[in-house]
């Protein structure tokens, strides 16, 4: 049977209950198979394994558990090894890596911020940052809207401003938010927001973190800053 794999601790960690599930269902007792100075927390792989909502919070709540505990490299949903023996092997091969991370994250969580802009503020402030710009939107308002040529000339403009303000926007979310962390991981980009950053929090400085975006959103109100935290350390494990 398949091996499907939660997370690596190092062989100290502290074991999770005897009635620890996982995914599966009925669910899957949650076992730590232990390799040298390793330890890998593991469950056998159900057959039919998709992304539903059930299993995704069962591999949620491993990671919550045991984070508990201390420091683990988390696997993202999904992560299955042919079996017993493939994960050990693994274990023993890259145990000096797995122990530099595992130091390497002791003490820390992730912090995700996503930035959005605010679609009126962020036109005001294109408005009040360029005078021609907000001189040209007047007249067409002076004007009742002025020509289909003007209407799109200013269109245009007015696109070109705020695709601008997104990327000076994320490179300022970056900048005023790195401060007080210790790495920091992009994540995927998509059209719904104009930047998705990963923090890595020392846990003892996550209160200076959470202020900082407290601030950012006083000073920049056109800015909308979702954050999820804390977090496994998804983002800054291989």
């Amino acid at each position: 049977m398949s091996t499907y794999v939660y997370a690596i601790a190092r062989s100290s960690h502290p074991s999770l209950p005897e009635t620890a599930t996982g995914v599966g269902n009925p669910p899957r007792p949650v076992r730590a198979l232990r390799q040298g100075k390793l330890l890998a927390l593991v469950s056998d792989a159900p057959e039919d394994l998709k992304p539903k909502r059930r299993d995704l919070l069962a591999h949620q709540n491993v990671l919550r558990e045991a984070g508990e505990e201390g420091t683990v490299l988390p696997l993202r949903f999904g992560g299955i090894s042919p079996d017993d023996e493939t994960l050990t092997a693994v274990l023993a091969e890259r145990e000096d890596h797995y122990l530099d991370r595992l130091q390497a994250l002791d003490g820390k969580a992730e912090y995700n911020v996503k930035a959005t802009h605010d679609e009126d503020a962020v036109l005001h402030r294109v408005l009040a940052d360029d005078p021609g710009l907000r001189a040209m939107a007047e007249d067409g308002r002076i004007a009742e809207g002025g020509s289909q040529e003007q209407k799109v000339q200013l269109g245009e403009r007015i696109a070109a401003a705020v695709q601008l303000r997104e990327a000076l926007d994320a490179d300022l979310v970056r900048a005023t938010l790195e401060g007080p962390t210790e790495e920091v991981s992009a994540g995927p980009q998509s059209t719904g927001w104009l930047t998705n950053l990963s923090f890595l929090v020392i846990r003892e400085r996550a209160a200076e973190f959470l202020n900082a975006v407290d601030e950012l959103r006083l000073q920049q109100p056109h800015l909308a800053l979702t954050v999820t935290g804390p977090l496994p350390p998804y983002s800054f494990v291989e």
